[in-house]
């Protein structure tokens, strides 16, 4: 399989689980309702439609489609990789809103499983005309990893991280760049609430602890050095940020995020940064690893923040269901890093040969 081809399908399956996930959310509370298993197939029309819910269905499918046809042997006709992608798309929506009838806080709906279907086909169609362009190798995305990311499974996995990492920063009730909380993901009390004063400086050290982690994480599957495309990365995660708050508050607040312990932390990690990317490779790797453990320390001592108690957010369409997903990955994500540091010294024969590896 080329490098190409293995990119793409590695892109489909992480995708297929994130989808997994969003339709089951939230895996708990399992129930027969005492319907019958596929009675939503024959359902009449909806008396309560919302458009914006069929939107989000239809754009949820596209990028599996987009992904899961270049990933497919491109020595087939462009309308059977279209044809198996979309009975893929349509059989895994067909299964998970069959699924869905167990779940009390979900409907199974035949409008849901068209227009998850009708989105795979949109992607797939996209996929067929541009997938080659994309992610054949010395054009498009692939000549631009070619040139900056490793090759091979390693910088496949640091990619698709680097997207979850993205993903994360649509929870606009969290603080920026927060991530490893695995407190609330298991049911315990926070703790005793802190000073204002101590607030403040743990959601300093927590922010900076996470921005110098996650630029050091990027600049370990780089090929070049050097500040611009790190840097370039956690503004991309703040503006993730500022267009996720601006999204789902009510009134719009795109800089409710921007405490004053974040504002410090931001300084702060951006200057330690800044003088981490000078050290040697090796030093970098190990100090990623360690910001990772210290940020997820810090998030699960801290108290609930006092900006975010307001249930302002807007619970519109299946936003409940992605925010579950977001802090899903939020909660995991410097875990999965930490395993890719870990085994990153395994890989690095594997596509790395030649680079600066001061």
């Amino acid at each position: 399989m080329s490098s190409a081809r293995a990119f793409s399908r590695h892109l489909a399956i992480a995708y297929t689980l994130l989808l997994l996930y969003a339709s089951l959310h939230p895996l708990s509370g399992w129930q027969d309702k005492g319907l019958p298993l596929f009675g939503y197939m024959i359902a009449p029309w909806p008396k309560y439609f919302r458009f914006d819910d069929l939107c989000v269905n239809i754009l949820g499918y596209i990028p599996l489609g987009l992904t899961l046809v270049p990933a497919l042997s491109w020595n087939w006709p462009w309308r059977k990789r279209v044809l198996v992608t979309v009975l893929f798309a349509l059989l895994l929506s067909f299964g998970l809103e069959s699924l869905q009838g167990f779940l009390p806080t979900r409907i199974s709906s035949n409008i849901d499983l068209a227009a998850n279907t009708f989105g795979a086909l949109l992607g797939a169609l996209i996929g067929a005309r541009w997938g080659r362009a994309m992610f054949e190798p010395g054009r498009g995305l692939a000549r631009w990893r070619e040139r900056y990311i490793a090759d091979g499974l390693s910088g496949d996995a640091a990619l698709i991280l680097i997207m979850l990492w993205l993903l994360m920063q649509l929870t606009p009730d969290q603080l920026l760049f927060t991530g490893g909380e695995l407190r609330r993901l298991l049911g315990i009390a926070p703790p005793l609430p802190f000073g204002a004063d101590r607030l403040i400086r743990f959601e300093a050290a927590q922010t900076a602890s996470m921005m110098l982690a996650l630029g050091l994480f990027a600049r370990c599957t780089l090929r070049v050095s050097g500040p611009v495309l790190v840097v370039a990365l956690l503004f991309i995660g703040i503006g993730a940020r500022v267009v996720a708050s601006a999204s789902f508050f009510i009134p719009s607040s795109p800089w409710v995020w921007l405490t004053p312990g974040v504002e410090y932390g931001v300084l702060i990690g951006l200057v330690l940064l800044l003088g981490a990317l000078r050290l040697p490779r090796v030093a970098q790797h190990a100090l990623a690893g360690t910001s990772l453990l210290m940020a997820s320390l810090l998030i699960n001592v801290m108290p609930e923040s006092p900006y975010f108690l307001d249930p302002a957010i807007i619970s519109r369409a299946n936003y409940p269901n992605f925010y579950g997903l977001c802090r899903l990955v939020a909660a995991l994500w410097p875990f999965a890093a930490l395993a890719y540091l870990s085994g990153l010294g395994l890989w690095r024969g594997e596509g790395l040969e030649g680079e600066n590896t001061r």
